[in-house]
């Protein structure tokens, strides 16, 4: 890739890379707030500020690598420091404060998704920016969906596995947390293939993509009407 492709892509890609890792955190932060456990507001990352939720390695170095090598950022932001054993409710605490990440993204794509379509159709062609806005939402609306889908799978250390585990009882709550360790390892694996041509974690995200294509396309319609 050129340089001044690569500028121009790092342009098209960055403000809704930006915008979905931190709104993943900020909602992971405010919800454990109200669940009891403030640990996060102390820090400050109740804000969309994003030097505080900045981290060298996802932030910067990860999204610029993935950019250059595969045409497609990804990313993570610094995560929230929570403490469960605050929580009012432990069990419904873990599992709210953990769906609030992949959640928020789902409202960010969709209103990624609306903006996409109404300024797709209510601009005209002479307004200047309208490609690069174009493309800057078409990016945003996949970005924050993939980072849903993504952060929903049961691995840890993601948010779907702590989803799951505030809901296992028992026995079955035993045997996850004797895999745990081990589905660690399975991550891992899976994010090995998918880099290396056998894109396994691309076909579970799959589904949450075309969520977002769908929802896109549902926008449009509307609001040709």
């Amino acid at each position: 890739m050129d340089t001044q492709t690569f500028i121009y892509n790092v342009a098209k890609c960055l403000p809704g890379l930006l915008f979905a890792i931190i709104i993943h955190e900020v909602a992971h932060a405010y919800v454990a707030k109200r669940f009891g456990d403030d640990t996060a507001d102390r820090a400050g990352r109740i804000s969309l500020n994003p030097a505080v939720h900045f981290d060298m390695f996802g932030t910067v170095i990860l999204p610029a690598i993935l950019l250059y090598f595969f045409g497609s950022p990804f990313g993570y932001a610094k995560p929230v420091p929570i403490n469960p054993r605050n929580f009012k409710d432990y069990r419904k605490g873990l599992f709210w404060v953990s769906f609030a990440g992949p959640l928020s993204n789902f409202f960010a794509g969709t209103l990624s998704a609306f903006l996409l379509a109404a300024i797709t159709i209510y601009t005209d062609d002479s307004f200047s920016y309208k490609v690069i806005l174009i493309e800057v939402l078409q990016f945003s609306m996949l970005i924050n969906f993939v980072l849903m889908g993504f952060n929903l799978l049961p691995f840890p250390p993601l948010d779907g596995s702590k989803m799951l585990m505030s809901v296992l009882r028992g026995k079955a709550a035993h045997v996850f947390e004797q895999f745990e360790g081990k589905l660690i390892y399975a991550f891992y694996g899976l994010m090995f293939l998918s880099l290396f041509g056998f894109p396994v974690l691309g076909y579970m995200i799959w589904p949450f993509q075309k969520l977002g294509i769908l929802i896109t396309q549902l926008f449009f319609v509307i609001l040709s009407l």
